[in-house]
Order: C-alpha cells, then structure tokens, then sequence
C-alpha cells in the first residue's frame, strides 16, 4: 500500500488564484490472463456461446498491489456449457477466498491491449462486468430527427396482412454481453419507431426489440396484452435472473401497466413515458365523434392538427441540432430541419389512416380502463417520464397520481415537452435509465458490477453543457506530484492503474467535487466514483415530480452508497474510488469550522486498503471554505422553532451513518 498526498486549488472572484498540489506515487500493476473470450448473445429459446481463443499462457501467482490471482489453466477449444466459466479461475485476495462470494478473471485482447473482467457468483446468480478506468468508448452516433421517422415509418405501414411481431433495428447490431432484453411498446403510430433516436444508445445497453402492429391491424387490447406476455414468459424461461425491461410510449404504457399486473412473479422494469391511463381527461374525446362523421377529403388536415397536439415541432427538430453551433449556425440548421419537416406532416395521414385512428381511439380508452383497475397489482419497478406540456394527456397530473398508486415508481419531469418525448431533443432515454440507477443485470442490482461508464457524450453534457458556468466560475487549478517528489502542474502524477481510494476534506456543501472528478477525466481518462451518503439512494430523493437533476449526474458518474461491502466491490475491482470521512458534518461545517477536519478516530478504510495493496491519496481543495461568510449555522437555526421542526423531521428521515454522532 502506498500512502501519498495530494491537494487542487479552487479560484474565486473575490481571491487570486490558490496553489496547491497532488502528491503521489504512482506503482505498476500486474494483468491477469486467462485462455479464451466468451461471448454470449440470446435469442428466445435458445442460447448461443461463440469462443474466440487467445495465446495460452501460463499464469500463477500474478500479484497486483496485494492482490494473489491463482488461475486453472484450460486449453480445450471445445464449446462451453452454461456454466463453464466456473472451471476457467479463482481468484482470491491475498490468499484467501473473497467473502463477497467468489470471482474468476477473464480476459479479452482487443488490438493487442488486455482488459480484464470479473465474474461473481452470489448463489445462483451470475453477473460478468468489465472494469472501466475512464469514459466508455462510445461509437460515433448518428444525430437523427423526426423526419427520419417519418421516413422510416413510409416503409413499415406497407399493408402485408399479417398480426402484430417484433423487429430488431438494424442499429442497434449485436447485444452486448449479459446485456438484458428490452421491449418497447408503441403508442398509437403502432410502428414502433419511436425509439428511433435512442436505438444507437439503448444498443449499448440492451437487446432491442420492438413491437410492430401493421395499421390495418385490428387485435383487441387484451390480445395484445397477451401477445407481450407471452413473449415475457418465454424470455424469463430462458433467462429467469435478469430483468426484462419494457418501454411503454402512450398507449404503450397502458400496455406494460398490464402486462406488469398480470405477471407480478416476472422480474420487470417498467419505463412509461407519458402513459395513457389518463384518457378520459384527454382533449381527444372531442375528436372521436367528429372523426366518425368527418368526410375523407377533409381527414388530410387532421395529421397536421394531431402533430401539434401530440408534440412541439420546434423542439422535434431541434433533435440532430449540433449543440456545438454557434447560435447564427444553430438557427440556420433549425430552419432547415423545419423546412424539410413539415411537408413530411403529411405522411401521419399514411401512417395513422381514418379508419385506424378510430379504431386506436377507441382502444385508448379500453387501455386505460383496463390498466386503471388493475394498478393495485403492479409490483415493478418503474421510471414514470412526463412532460409538462402535453396537449393530448394531462400527464403532470397523472404522474402525481401514479406516484402515490404505484410502489416502485420515480418519476422524471419534463416541464418544456410535448406528449411525443421521445422523439424530442432534450432526452436521451439510455442516460435516464442509467442515471435513476434502473440498469440491472441480474435480479438484484450491484451498484458496483451493473454500473456502465458515461460516454463521452454524457460528460460533455454535464460538465460543459451543464456546469460549463461553474467550472468558468471557479477556474480550478490542478497540481500533482511525481514520484521523484517533484511538483507539477496538471495530474500527470496520478496512477494509471488501480486499485486508488482518494480520501479528501469535504469542503463547504462538497463543491469541489465536480471540478475535481472532471478534470481527472478530462486530463487522465479516469472515472473516479465516489462513496457517497445513503440519502442520495433514498426514497426522499425520489418524492414528487423531480426533474433530472444534479444528483442523477452524481449517480451516472459511479456514486454508490457508503457500505463495506460497496467499498470492498470498488477496491477488490481496482477501481478508483473517492471518499470523505468527515461525511455531511464536514461539508456542513459551521462557523469557525474552516478547513477542519472531523474524521472518525477509527479510519477502517486504511484497513481495507491495506488489504487491497490500493495506493491511497489524501487530497484537499484551498478556496472553496473562503468563498463566503456563514450568517447563519446549525447551531443558529436550531434555535428557531419552525426551521428546528423542519431540520427534526429531516433527520429523522435521513439514515444516519454514523449512529453516535
């Protein structure tokens, strides 16, 4: 174990620019090899493993910062059953067998560069999960917009005769591995192409399938809710320990509410996004018994009505605006998009004919009656997003209602959006799913072994985009240490290689942090995850309609809640972790309380770093305890009857870490 220090300096209008310094040292670490790559890729009812062998090497005895990796070696190239990767290594710390269940290494070689992986049996469950040091590498995306919806849409609503299937798009490629089956369910369109925008993503994550119900379609709502639930029977036969996620899109969430009431035993993960089980509020209703009467040459003007009703064009074809334009570029590109949108309106007559939008009115309303009575009995968990301006369904007010309804929900508001979300420019469905920590593998989730990095994409939006204003504000100065002892500028001083526990002062309301975990990115490639209060994983945090937040960026970023066993996954994984033993109390300091520390006498994370070999970093910040002057503390407030009633009730409801204090 190597112990070094280390500091970063915080600027402020009102100060000249501080100077400190990151001091480290920085070790090497061994890599762990194994024989083969295993890919595994489902399909229902069956399971297919591809082998791919790498060079065999020996290896016993590999250590790494305190870590005694000792592999059985299995230079057979036949076809592995389920289980085989049991006989493939066992790896066990400093000699013993880990009590966090048992871990066997494998490694893939990818341009000539070794990445390892970790696989944990806890019983019967079993979960694989690489280990990322940075941002994910993700692939170039193409920017899509509403009209490639539209354009796509030409070609699904060709009248072929046939019942309601699924299709996987062809962006998405082949799944991930492990990666959980995701379903999305239509709205009325019924193409189900409205996860156009997101397909690129959501492949990162998931096995994508989507439901087509050919417009001349006419099965029944309850004949589709079966149809799905068949489909989720014989996907839990095959893999009955992961989740199988379902995205409901209007009519769609009517759907998943169903299916989920029916089959509470079946693990699934509901994500509705401005679902349909307020339709007897809709501004619909009207529409219904004029659609009937309506003459044909007349119908031609409702798909322009429908469009403005069901979304914001603006913002539909703000989707594939570059955020990097300047605002005369950006202009220039919204109008063309609108140029090239709105004649394309036209095609909503084609996709959601007379006949079919009667027929899909009609089945609106036996969706939401149908789902309605049956909320009592939804038992999964679910991401519930709503919009703000949704001229179809008033679905703010529905979202505090199914907030109170249904157990497991969240909710994610969307003040500036329309009824059609998703195909808006201001969500990117993947980012919510990881960020509300809703990404699972396995029937229970690992905050550790499910965590996916953020792309490059997502740190751009939250750290440029989102707190750009902040970072220009504070203009954070970095400094480090070499090994030699000599100080420099930037954090060329940080090891490469993990495992590495940062254990820092926590400064007033923790603001260092976001200047601090993205200039390590930013400069190194580096994901640190930080350790961070229970509350943030409360169910308080998730109360009323939250839009998304500063605390969905901490979680997307690799905050896990503060435990041993969280803190035994990160170092036994080599990863690089971020702790503040002073907690809440530190960065709440009051009066007087500048720069003091307020650490346990006991510190156990030296302990557990000590078992690990992991170098440790004592960091700290100098500025952010000078930006301002406290008028009022704890000790103040508390003397003030309604602020003291308020400050009791929320610690009662907050977990307490340390139960002494």
């Amino acid at each position: 174990m190597a112990i070094s220090t280390c500091f970063s300096s915080i600027c402020h209008p009102c100060s000249p620019a501080n100077r400190a310094a990151f001091q480290l040292h920085p070790q090497p670490a061994a890599s762990i090899f194994s024989k083969k790559v295993y890919y595994r890729s489902s399909s229902f009812g069956s399971r297919v493993h591809r082998n791919v062998d790498t060079p065999n090497r020996d290896v016993s005895n590999c250590s790494t910062r305190g870590i005694v990796a000792t592999l059985a070696t299995d230079r057979s190239t036949t076809p592995l059953p389920d289980r085989a990767e049991e006989s493939i290594g066992k790896l066990k710390v400093n000699g013993e067998a880990s009590s966090a269940g048992r871990e066997e290494s494998l490694v893939e070689r990818e341009n000539g560069a070794a990445k390892s992986y970790t696989t944990k049996y806890y019983g019967a469950t079993e979960v694989t999960k690489s280990l990322p040091m940075g941002l994910s590498k993700g692939r170039e995306y193409e920017r899509l917009s509403v009209k490639d919806y539209l354009d796509r849409a030409v070609d699904f609503i060709r009248p072929d005769g046939g019942p309601p299937r699924w299709f996987c798009p062809l962006e998405c490629g082949s799944p991930p591995k492990d990666a959980p089956l995701l379903l999305f369910l239509p709205g009325m369109d019924g193409t189900g192409l409205g996860l156009v925008l997101h397909h690129q993503t959501l492949a990162e994550l998931f096995e994508v399938r989507c439901l087509h119900v050919p417009i001349m379609d006419r099965t029944p709502f309850e004949g589709l809710v079966k149809y799905v639930e068949q489909t989720i029977k014989l996907q839990h036969k095959v893999s009955p320990m992961k989740p199988i996620y379902l995205v409901g899109d209007s009519l769609g969430g009517c759907l998943a509410l169903a299916v989920a009431a029916r089959n509470p035993t079946i693990d699934l993960v509901l994500v509705l996004s401005n679902p349909a089980t307020s339709f007897n509020k809709s501004q619909l209703q009207p529409i219904l018994p004029l659609l009937e009467v309506m003459p044909a040459e007349f119908y031609m003007t409702v798909p322009y009505l429908l469009s403005f009703i069901m979304g914001d064009p603006i913002r539909m074809a703000m989707a594939n605006v570059n955020d990097e334009l300047s605002p005369f570029e950006a202009a220039q590109e919204l109008s063309k998009n609108l140029e090239a949108l709105l004649p394309k309106l036209a095609t909503l007559s084609d996709i959601v004919p007379k006949e079919t939008l009667l027929w899909k009115l009609k089945m609106l309303r036996s969706a939401a009656l149908y789902a309605n009575s049956r909320l009592h009995a939804v038992k999964a968990e679910i991401l519930l997003l709503a919009s703000g301006k949704d001229r179809m369904l008033p679905s703010g007010e529905e979202a505090r209602r199914l907030l109170k309804v249904l157990p497991n929900c969240r909710v994610r508001y969307f003040k500036d959006s329309g009824h059609t979300l998703l195909l808006e420019d201001n969500v990117n469905l993947a980012t919510l799913i990881k960020s509300t920590n809703l990404y699972r593998r396995s029937n229970k989730h690992d905050y550790v072994l499910d965590f996916v990095a953020p792309t490059p994409e997502e740190f751009k939006e939250v750290y440029d985009r989102q707190n750009g204003w902040y970072h220009l504000a504070t203009s954070p100065v970095m400094f480090s240490t070499l090994h030699d002892g000599k100080i420099v500028r930037g954090l060329t001083g940080i090891p490469q290689d993990g495992p590495v526990l940062f254990v820092g002062y926590h400064m007033l309301m923790g603001l260092e942090l976001i200047p601090l975990v993205g200039e390590i990115i930013r400069e190194r490639n580096i994901l640190v995850r930080g350790i961070a209060h229970p509350a943030l994983f409360g169910k308080r945090s998730e109360e009323g309609l939250q839009e998304p937040n500063s605390i969905d960026s901490v979680k997307l970023f690799g905050a896990v809640p503060v435990s041993g066993k969280n803190f035994f996954k990160l170092l036994s994984t080599r990863s690089f972790a971020l702790l503040y033993p002073g907690g809440a109390r530190e960065a709440l300091h009051r009066k007087g309380e500048q720069y003091r520390l307020f650490w346990p006498e006991r510190s156990e994370f030296v302990r557990m770093a000590a078992r690990f070999g992991a170098t440790i970093i004592p960091f700290a910040a100098v500025g952010e305890d000078d930006i301002a002057e406290l008028l009022l503390d704890y000790d103040d407030m508390i003397k003030i009857p309604y602020i003291r009633d308020w400050i009791e009730q929320l610690n009662r409801d907050v977990p307490n870490v340390r139960k002494k204090e």
